[in-house]
């Protein structure tokens, strides 16, 4: 039987808060039609969004059209930024995902652009402990729909799904699979549901619900 582990990224793996606040700001400083920058509440805010509605809702001075022109360049940026700083890795999360690599299968599904995980992975040497991932940026679809896709195409007999936020465990109820809450996260959620506060409880925890 075929068993898999798939994770959200931001608020579960890792907090990439200075790096994509620092970079946005960076690439914000050349537009002329901005005049304000990205404050850490703000972006810790949209965690969970997909990219178009963080357009909408932080470039809400200018057109659509024009806020997804300004988030692609900051996005872009935003990869490339990445892959050099990185972000703050969670205590404990290669020695987890190593350990649990040796028993699952593992993915991540996020709600961000092309790149950002690939980013993810190249800056923290994590490339070998996941199996395949999915985003928004590539398919366009929510993150319901972005769990079934990598659930289907990789065969999983069973898999769990792990997030910090309410939409997470929304979006994994609609997958049809178990949630557990990465309470150390940034997000709450307020339905009763299995929960962690470090990421290394996660093996003792997972046997449970998959």
């Amino acid at each position: 039987m075929k068993q898999g582990i798939i994770f959200d990224l931001d608020g579960t793996l890792w907090d990439s808060s200075k790096a994509v606040v620092d970079s946005w700001n960076e690439k914000i400083k050349e537009f002329p039609d901005i005049d304000y920058e990205m404050t850490y509440k703000q972006m810790q805010g949209y965690m969970g969004m997909t990219m178009e509605e963080i357009a909408f809702a932080f470039f809400h001075t200018v057109s659509k059209k024009r806020a997804l022109e300004l988030l692609k360049i900051c996005t872009d940026y935003e990869n490339e930024y990445i892959v050099a700083h990185g972000g703050v890795l969670y205590e404990g999360v290669k020695e987890t995902l190593s350990k649990l690599h040796e028993d699952y299968f593992l993915a991540i599904v996020s709600n961000c652009q092309q790149g950002y995980i690939e980013a993810f992975l190249q800056h923290h040497n994590l490339e070998q402990y996941f199996d395949d991932t999915e985003n928004y940026g590539r398919t366009l679809k929510p993150k319901s729909d972005n769990i079934c896709l990598l659930v289907k195409r990789n065969h999983l007999d069973k898999a769990v799904y792990v997030g910090d936020t309410m939409g997470d465990y929304q979006a994994t109820i609609k997958a049809g699979l178990p949630f557990i809450h990465a309470a150390y996260g940034f997000g709450t959620v307020t339905e009763s549901t299995p929960e962690i506060h470090d990421i290394r409880e996660l093996p003792d925890c997972v046997i449970h619900y998959i």
